[in-house]
């Protein structure tokens, strides 16, 4: 029997494929479209998605991305106003992460979150001829270690464990012996289980990374809802069988493009996407 093929760094070509098809609807939120379809504004709730796991949708188990969708990046704004003179180069160095993490899911190596964010810090003082010193890079990680939660997320979770969703989550941060964001924003106790792509050592929206949760909570995909900020999450998600739901926060929307999986309910905030769900599936 043949061998399947592989690539110089061990990988799969249908593994490769599959993260391909994957990645490549990768689209970091910006922008100001509003839609959901093409004639649905957000905060819809679409009970017509097509279901991509090929069994009836009907998701007990929300499952949240933490970056930006229940912890606020902007915390980290003061940084990037001072280091480079516009609080606005946060978005660039976000942007940078999300794809550079992408790469190296889909060329091989690996590398946690933070120590690829601190790098891609001293990458944009490079390309701006600005100086990154070690102790911005410090300020950098405690600022990622210690993000607070959105105003929104507490009575978006209360909403959701009171209509007796489970809720856990799915983050692209490593796991950290010394401090839990989560804990240290005060939310950690609503969810039931916390995960990590560390342990797979693929970045989201790898499959690898949602097939994990799937199995370790023992469920077929259909029975999870991710919750995110960001369409690559949500479209990653969808491609492996899950349901969506998309938090458009500012500099986030939804991605109107045919043939590609929108979110199930898209709000401004977690008490609107909660709202929706319950409507849905409750």
């Amino acid at each position: 029997m043949a061998n399947k093929a592989t690539m110089n760094d061990g990988l799969p070509s249908e593994e490769r494929r599959n993260l391909l098809t994957s990645f490549g609807a990768l689209a970091i939120g910006a922008g100001s479209a509003a839609l959901v379809g093409a004639n649905e504004p957000i905060g819809t709730a679409r009970a017509d998605t097509p279901n991509y796991g090929g069994g009836p949708a009907v998701p007990s188990i929300c499952v949240f991305d933490v970056n930006e969708t229940l912890l606020d990046i902007e915390f980290l704004a003061p940084l990037f106003q001072r280091v480079f003179g516009d609080r606005r180069a946060l978005r660039e160095w976000f942007a940078q992460l999300i794809l550079y993490s992408g790469a190296i899911t889909l060329s091989g190596p690996y590398t946690t979150f933070f120590s690829l964010g601190q790098g891609v810090l001293k990458m944009l003082g490079t390309i701006h001829r600005v100086s990154v010193q070690q102790s911005d890079v410090d300020e950098l990680r405690t600022r990622m270690l210690t993000m607070p939660a959105h105003p929104d997320v507490l009575p978006g979770l209360k909403q959701l464990k009171e209509a007796n969703f489970r809720l856990v989550t799915l983050t692209n941060s490593p796991p950290d012996p010394q401090t839990s964001p989560l804990k240290h924003a005060g939310i950690d106790g609503w969810f039931e289980r916390s995960f990590s792509i560390d342990r797979v050592r693929r970045f989201k929206p790898a499959p690898q990374v949602y097939h994990m949760v799937v199995e370790e909570l023992d469920v077929p995909p259909s029975a999870i809802c991710m919750i995110a900020a960001h369409v690559w999450d949500t479209i990653g998600a969808q491609s492996v069988g899950c349901s969506a739901a998309l938090i458009a926060r500012p500099g986030n929307a939804p991605l109107p493009v045919p043939g590609l999986p929108q979110p199930q309910a898209v709000a401004p905030d977690l008490p609107g996407v909660a709202t929706q769900l319950i409507k849905l599936w409750r």
